[in-house]
This record gives C-alpha cells, structure tokens and sequence, in this order.
C-alpha cells in the first residue's frame, strides 16, 4: 500500500503505480538484498526511480497528462471498496493531484519523497542526478507553484473565493436568481471550441444568458467532481469528470460581481495554465 501510494503521486495513474510497483518486486527478485538495513526504504527508492523513468518517457513523447493519466483513486490494500477508493483520492485532494501534473518530473519526485514522504534530501539527490542542494531547491521551487505562494494577497484570494463559492452553489442549486445576483450584469463568457457542444455559441453575454447557459452547463456535467484551484494567479475552478482534467473555468471579478468567465478545454491551452492548489 505504501509503495503505491508512491507511486500513485508520482504518476496519477493507479495503473501506471500499479506497473510500478511490479517492476519494483522484479527488481527486488533480482536483486541481492541481503545487506539492505531498511527493505522498506530500498523499495520505496526503487519505485521512485522507476516512476521517475515513466514520468520522463511520457514527457519525452509528447504524451499529454491531463488526458492520458487520469488522478485516478488509490488501492492502499487489497479488495478495497470503491468508497475506500473514493475517500483515499480525497485525502489526497483532486486540486493537488491536477497540479502536480504540471511539475516537471525531478520537481514532482522532490515534492512528493519529500513533502509527502519525508524522505530526507540525500537520499533524492541520487534519484535526481543532483547535489542534495539542488534537490533542495527542487522541492521548494515545486513547493511554491503548488501552493501558489506570493502570486495574489490573502484578502484579494479570499473576495474572490467568495464570490467564485457563491457561483458553483448557485449552479449547483439551480437557482437562477442567485445567479443574477453574482454575476455583472455585462459579463462576458467565452468558451473555446472544446468546451461546448458543436453548434452551441461560444460566447454569452449579458447575465440572463450567462446564467442560462451555466444552468444548462451544470446539467450536462452533473456528476463531473469540480475543485477550487488557483489559475494564473486567481482563483477558478478545475473540471475532472472520472479524475481527467477536461476543463478549467476562470473568473474576472469587478466590485464583487462575475464579469469575465472563460471556460478552457482544448488540452494545448490547459497545458498552458500555472495552476496551484488553493489553501483551506
């Protein structure tokens, strides 16, 4: 379970951790183990490792994450129920398994032993190719685009919060008056062309029509998991039905009101977004 768990935050994939943690137990049938002190921490290095191969291979093929390799929910022991499942992938947050997509390999690796692990810097460093100072400064620079640190101040993050909470509870209860009374009533929404169904406008404007059309919207993606997330520096939302990153929706906030919304699906866009996990 533990060395899934590794390799789960490295991969976002349960299959692809799955694979890895395979690869790990062939490794070890091959190895000599006999003067290993800790077998629990040779493991958990050599699944590492191995993750750290598939995240490179991936990226080096132009594969794209938010697609592919799906934050799927983590099997920490066997026959797990799909509730257990549901509540492991919780406690790891879908915002955070979204941002560490973006990381680079080495960032994500450092992160994750690190912060998750608490696997101390020498002990990286080798997996890296690097001096533990630069494993270091790995981690934190990782670190820093995970949590978003310094990009907005706290109160401006938590007006926007606000308001951004108060238009997910309105759609989600379908209650159109709420919101009117959130949004400006000139907002603007624009969606590229991945994010609305063929023949469907891709720009809304005026707040009867942009609550019309989040109403509709809402109805159509029911049941897809939504999570708060910092986009660019601001706060806005990330769209993963079944765990995939399909969209992201950012706001633009005048005097408390929604006056900007742009839905963002087409993948080469979203590749283009400095996401980080929102605190609280």
């Amino acid at each position: 379970g533990h060395l899934r768990a590794v390799a789960y935050r490295m991969l976002g994939s349960l299959s692809e951790a799955e694979d890895a943690v395979q690869e790990a137990w062939l490794r070890f049938s091959r190895a000599d183990t006999s003067g290993v002190a800790n077998l629990g921490g040779w493991l958990a290095t050599v699944v590492a490792r191995v993750s750290l191969d598939m995240l490179r291979s991936r990226k080096s093929r132009r594969e794209e994450p938010l697609g592919e390799h799906a934050p799927e929910s983590i099997v920490s022991e066997d026959g797990a129920s799909p509730e257990q499942e549901a509540l492991l992938a919780d406690s790891v947050g879908l915002a955070l398994l979204v941002v560490l997509e973006m990381l680079e390999p080495d960032e994500r690796l450092a992160f994750v032993l690190h912060d998750m692990f608490a696997m101390p810097f020498d002990e990286i460093a080798p997996l890296v190719g690097r001096s533990p100072a630069a494993a270091r400064q790995l981690a934190s620079r990782a670190r820093r685009r995970v949590r978003g640190a310094g990009t907005v101040r706290r109160t401006n993050l938590a007006r926007q919060r606000e308001v951004v909470e108060a238009f997910l509870a309105a759609t989600r209860a379908g209650d159109f008056d709420a919101l009117l009374a959130v949004l400006h009533p000139d907002v603007v929404r624009r969606a590229d062309a991945a994010a609305v169904p063929r023949g469907a406008p891709r720009e809304l404007r005026g707040a009867q029509a942009v609550a019309k059309g989040a109403l509709a919207g809402s109805q159509r993606a029911r049941s897809a998991p939504v999570a708060l997330a910092l986009v660019n520096g601001s706060v806005g939302v990330v769209v993963a039905p079944r765990g995939r990153l399909s969209r992201v929706i950012t706001f633009k906030i005048r005097r408390g009101k929604i006056a900007e919304i742009d839905v963002l699906a087409d993948p080469e866009r979203l590749r283009q977004l400095h996401l980080a996990v929102l605190e609280g």
